[in-house]
């Protein structure tokens, strides 16, 4: 009887070990990958034969909350705010056409889950998503084609490639250098507005499109485009602190007309997606280029933000200058931005460690329970709490597409560097 208990006991103990050395192998990442994989292919099957793509979630805004936060005597920012989404679109999925400047995210997350899982139905996935925005290339009204096209076929060319994708990547990038004034230095970035020449600082995130199309052709003339535009763009967008102004605006002489702030919380502040675009930006046009001049500006972005972001957890409030409370919102796709840009920065320089740790305590933090969504909720959505543009009521504590998406591709670059 006695060795009957003891074989059970130690059958017992043994199953005890072995669940806790099963829990113990799940590293963050590996959990973080395994609720992004659900929630991408819960989102896949829900949209199929829609021809939509997942955007962010409706929510609603509160006017004294939003004129606590912007603190501006001049409320004309009231007439540009988006209206109230109605009761019954509360907290729903909010779903986009092609034609979106976010369009490209959703098949480009499903890329970078597929490379780090090796899960064959996201693939499946993000060839049906990726296929959907070959009319992309054929349009010429907007610069946010290098999104759509560089988060899409970008990776698609990285990870199964075919001979349909060139075409799409160099068509694109004509229509973009199109949007190129050789006098003013950069490329047009939007189309509406009292601007004569609107340039923003988000317009850095769609040179890669260009880089990648001029090794794609052997043509150095997508390669100048973006070079002239960064060179440009470092000229006059940012301030002797190294924070940017979100929109410049030049005359047709290349003089500078104005500069604001359009998305955060007055033209002098520093709206923190904008820092992030920049810092990405900049290192990017480093590894393209090997100027050290992009280089020692991303690094003294990345410093800025360092220094800038006073947040228990790195993740940065919507505007690095917003008012600090309980209430104020965060952005996680600035700091999932911040983190992928700061891993490959960290490959550049010598003082590179500082980088790769900050930007692993920002992945390890946006993993953590009250950023990253639990499987099945968030609408499919993988992160929580980020701000699309505060100013005009928009997207205001939600998931976001280009959140997930550069949260995914900085898991995928700090695994690489951790093997």
């Amino acid at each position: 009887m006695n060795m009957k208990k003891n074989i059970i006991l130690t059958a017992a103990l043994t199953m005890s070990l072995v669940a806790c050395q099963s829990n113990q192998q799940e590293t963050w990442t590996d959990h973080a990958l395994n609720v992004a994989s659900e929630q991408l292919k819960m989102t896949a099957e829900e949209l199929t034969g829609t021809h939509m793509i997942p955007r962010s979630i409706y929510a609603g805004y509160d006017l004294n909350f939003l004129d606590s936060q912007l603190q501006r005597e001049d409320k004309s920012y009231i007439d540009s705010l988006r209206p109230n989404p109605s009761a019954q679109k509360l907290k729903q999925k909010y779903i986009c056409g092609i034609e979106d400047w976010t369009s490209g995210f959703f098949p480009g997350s499903l890329w970078y889950a597929y490379e780090m899982t090796g899960d064959e139905e996201l693939k499946a996935r993000a060839i049906q998503y990726t296929n959907m925005l070959n009319p992309i290339r054929h349009l010429k009204n907007t610069h946010d084609v290098g999104f759509m096209i560089n988060c899409s076929y970008g990776n698609a060319l990285r990870l199964s490639p075919n001979d349909t994708i060139k075409a799409v990547i160099t068509e694109t990038a004509d229509n973009l250098i199109a949007r190129f004034n050789p006098q003013i230095g950069c490329i047009r970035s939007w189309d509406f507005g009292k601007w004569n020449f609107p340039v923003i600082i988000d317009n850095m995130m769609n040179l890669d499109l260009l880089f990648t199309a001029s090794k794609l052709s052997g043509d150095s003339k997508y390669y100048e485009v973006a070079v002239k535009h960064a060179q440009t763009t470092l000229k006059n967008h940012f301030r002797p602190d190294y924070t940017s102004y979100h929109v410049v605006s030049y005359n047709n002489d290349g003089t500078v007309e104005k500069r604001q702030t359009h998305q955060g919380k007055n033209d002098e502040s520093a709206w923190s997606r904008g820092q992030a675009w920049g810092v990405y930006g900049y290192t990017s046009c480093y590894r393209e280029t090997k100027d050290t001049t992009f280089l020692q500006e991303a690094t003294h972005i990345a410093d800025m933000i360092m220094q800038r972001v006073k947040t228990d957890d790195c993740i940065p409030y919507w505007d690095l200058d917003a008012p600090a409370g309980k209430d104020t919102p965060r952005d996680a796709s600035a700091a999932a931005v911040t983190a992928s840009a700061l891993l490959e920065l960290s490959t550049f320089v010598p003082d590179g460690k500082k980088y790769f740790d900050y930007a692993e305590t920002i992945l390890k933090n946006l993993s953590s329970d009250h950023y990253l969504a639990a499987k099945g909720s968030n609408q499919g959505f993988v992160l929580m709490h980020s701000t699309g543009s505060l100013p005009h009521g928009s997207e205001i504590d939600v998931p976001l597409n280009y959140a997930d998406y550069y949260y995914l591709e900085a898991l995928q670059r700090y695994q690489n560097l951790t093997k």
